[in-house]
C-alpha cells in the first residue's frame, strides 16, 4: 500500500493506493470535521447530484499498518485516468470551475465550506467534471473570509481570462507553475477594456494592487484572510464569478483542422472503410479504456464508443478541435474526454520530489490505441526517428491500430514541401520493420485510393 506522491499538503487525510483499490485514510486533524459533514448528509446528496466522486466507508481493519493511526477508512471508485488541469481544453476548465462553485454554494447553503480551491480537486468522467477531495468540505463558521479565493483565480479564473480576452491558451504556463496564473502576472496583460468588469476589478486588479503593496513593504499579510465575509456576501461572490465564467467563451478559437474529416486524403468509400477497419479490431478487443492519439474532434473515438471501447481519452495538440471534441461529446454524456497532448514533450513529472505530479507515461495505461494519421507529425514535421515513434507508440498499449501514410499522401506531401531533405527513412517498410521488432502483426490493411495503410498490432 503506497501514498499517493500528490496526497500530502492536507493533515486531515491522505489517499492510499491498494492494488486496484483507491483508498483514503481519515486522520485526526481531519476527523470532526469529517464527522459533522457526515451527519449532515451533505457528502450523500452531493454524491447524488454527481458533484462530489462516491465512497463507501471501509472497517478500519482492513487498513494495514501506516505511519499514522486513521480515523476513518473511505474508498473511492477508480477513475480510468487522471488528468491535470494543463491538460484541459477550455471548455473543461470552464466546467471545472463552474462545478467547483456550484459545489461551494450547495455547501455553504447547509452550513459548510471548501478549506480551498485548487482544481487539481477535481477530476472528470467524460466530458462530466467531480469533485475528489472530500476532506475538503469543513463547517463553515459565519464571517470566515474566502480562504481559497488567491487559489481559485490563480488556477480558474485567471487562465480562463487569458484564454477568453487574450486568445492565448494558458496550458503551458500553468504546466510551468503548477500553482496557475497569479493575477499580477496577468493584469498587465490586460487592456482597458478587458477591466472594465467588476469581475476582473475585484478578483485581478484589486489582488494585484495588494499583492505589490505587500511585497512594497516586505510583509505577507496578503496571504492571509482579511476582514469578515457574511455568508450572505460570500454567496454572492460566488454566484458572481459563476455568471462571469459562465459567459465566457475562447477567444479565435479556430482549429488548423477545421473541416479535415471532409477535406483529406479520403474519398467516402476509403473513409468508410477506416472506419469499419476501427470498428471490427476495437469490436475484438472491447477494451476498457481506449488513447485516440489525434483525436481530431473524434470521428473515431466515436467509432470506438460505438464498438466497444467503454472510455476514450482523446489527445490532439489542437485546441479548437479539442473544442469541438467537447461540445461534440457532452450532447450525450457520452464516456468521452478530450485532452491536450504535446507527443514530442508529453506532461513530465513535476511538483514535489518530482513525483507530485505523474507523467503522461506513468498514467498511460489504456487497454487499446488508435494512433491515425498521427506518426508523420512526429517524424516528419517534428524529425523524430521513425523507429523511436514506433517505439513509443507500441509502449502505450498492448495493442491498437496505426496508420501510416506514405510518402505519396497528400498530407504528407504538404509536410515535405517545407522540409530541405526527402526523409529516405521514412517509408512503409521502414514502418513495418520497426513494428514487428516490438509487436505481432495482426491485421493490416491498404486504403484504396490512398497511399495510407492501417494496421493493428499486438505487442510481444
Amino acid at each position: 500500500m503506497l501514498y499517493d506522491p500528490g496526497s500530502y499538503r492536507d493533515p486531515a487525510g491522505r489517499v492510499l493506493a491498494d492494488g486496484e483499490r483507491i483508498l483514503r485514510a481519515v486522520f485526526e486533524p481531519g476527523r470532526k470535521a469529517f464527522e459533522a459533514a457526515m451527519d449532515a448528509g451533505i457528502m450523500e446528496r452531493a454524491v447524488e447530484r454527481s458533484l462530489l466522486l462516491p465512497y463507501r466507508q471501509l472497517d478500519l481493519s482492513s487498513l494495514p499498518a501506516m505511519d499514522r493511526t486513521a480515523s476513518y477508512l473511505l474508498e473511492h471508485p477508480r477513475l480510468n485516468f487522471v488528468s491535470y488541469p494543463y491538460e484541459w481544453s477550455f471548455s473543461g476548465l470552464k466546467a471545472a470551475a463552474l462545478l467547483h462553485l456550484d459545489l461551494h454554494l450547495e455547501l455553504l447553503g447547509d452550513g459548510f465550506t471548501l478549506s480551498d480551491a485548487t482544481a487539481y480537486n477535481v477530476q472528470f468522467r467524460g466530458t462530466k467534471p467531480v469533485f475528489i477531495d472530500h476532506l475538503s468540505i469543513i463547517p463553515y463558521q459565519d464571517g470566515e473570509a474566502w480562504i481559497g479565493q488567491r487559489q481559485f483565480v490563480m488556477q480558474f479564473l485567471a487562465p480562463l481570462i487569458l484564454w477568453a480576452k487574450k486568445g492565448v491558451a494558458p496550458n503551458p504556463w500553468f504546466r510551468g507553475s503548477l500553482e496557475g496564473i497569479p493575477p499580477e502576472d496577468l493584469l498587465p496583460l490586460l487592456s482597458f477594456r478587458d477591466r472594465l468588469s467588476f469581475t476582473v476589478l475585484a478578483h485581478i486588479i484589486g489582488p494585484s494592487k495588494v499583492q505589490r503593496q505587500a511585497l512594497a513593504q516586505e510583509r505577507k499579510e496578503h496571504a492571509k484572510p482579511r476582514g469578515t465575509l457574511t455568508r450572505k456576501r460570500f454567496e454572492a461572490i460566488l454566484i458572481g464569478l459563476r455568471d462571469y465564467i459562465s459567459g465566457l467563451s475562447p477567444l479565435g478559437m479556430q482549429t488548423v483542422w477545421r473541416g479535415y474529416d471532409t477535406n483529406n486524403s479520403y474519398d467516402d468509400d476509403s473513409r468508410a472503410a477506416k472506419h469499419s477497419f476501427v470498428a471490427g479490431h476495437v469490436a475484438q478487443v472491447r477494451p476498457e479504456l481506449l488513447f485516440d492519439l489525434g483525436c481530431n474532434s473524434g470521428d473515431y473515438s466515436q467509432t470506438a464508443l460505438v464498438n466497444g471501447a467503454q472510455n476514450v481519452i482523446g489527445f490532439d495538440f489542437d485546441f479548437g478541435a479539442l473544442e469541438q471534441a467537447f461540445a461534440r461529446f457532452a450532447k450525450n454524456d457520452a464516456p468521452f474526454l478530450p485532452l491536450w497532448l504535446d507527443a514530442t514533450n508529453p506532461t513530465p513529472s513535476q511538483g514535489w520530489a518530482e513525483q507530485e505530479r505523474m507523467s503522461f507515461s506513468q498514467r498511460a495505461a489504456p487497454d487499446f490505441l488508435l494512433a491515425l494519421a498521427f506518426i508523420h507529425h512526429l517524424a516528419i514535421a517534428r524529425n523524430i526517428p521513425l523507429e523511436m515513434a514506433v517505439n513509443w507508440l507500441i509502449s502505450l498499449a498492448p495493442t491498437g491500430v496505426i496508420e501510416f501514410p506514405d510518402k505519396g499522401d497528400a498530407m504528407v506531401s504538404t509536410l515535405l514541401a517545407t522540409r530541405s531533405h526527402n526523409y529516405p527513412d521514412y517509408s512503409l517498410d521502414a514502418f513495418m520493420h520497426h513494428l514487428r521488432a516490438r509487436a505481432r502483426i495482426v491485421d493490416s490493411q491498404p486504403i484504396e485510393g490512398t497511399k495510407r495503410t492501417l494496421v493493428r498490432y499486438d505487442r510481444y
